[in-house]
C-alpha cells in the first residue's frame, strides 16, 4: 500500500468513524468530520500534508499524488 492509498483509508476511516460517533454519542464528534475536510481542502492547496509526512516517517513507501482524494 502506497502513501498515497494510506492517506485515502485513514481519511475516509476517520469521517466514518466520526459520523456515527455524532449520531450515537454525541453531536461534536461532527466537528472532527468537519476538521479531516479542511485538512483535506488544504493539502490540496499547498500540497503540504502532515499525514504524508507521518507515514514517511513510519515507513510507508511512496506512491501517488500526497494527500489527493
Amino acid at each position: 500500500m502506497t502513501i498515497n492509498d494510506s492517506i485515502k483509508l485513514i481519511a475516509g476511516s476517520f469521517v466514518l468513524t466520526s459520523i456515527i460517533l455524532g449520531y450515537f454519542i454525541h453531536e461534536y464528534f461532527f466537528f472532527f468530520t468537519a476538521f479531516v475536510a479542511v485538512n483535506l481542502i488544504q493539502s490540496s492547496f499547498t500540497k503540504w500534508c502532515l499525514m504524508d509526512r507521518i507515514l514517511k516517517k513510519v515507513g510507508v513507501k511512496e506512491g501517488g499524488d500526497s494527500c489527493s482524494i
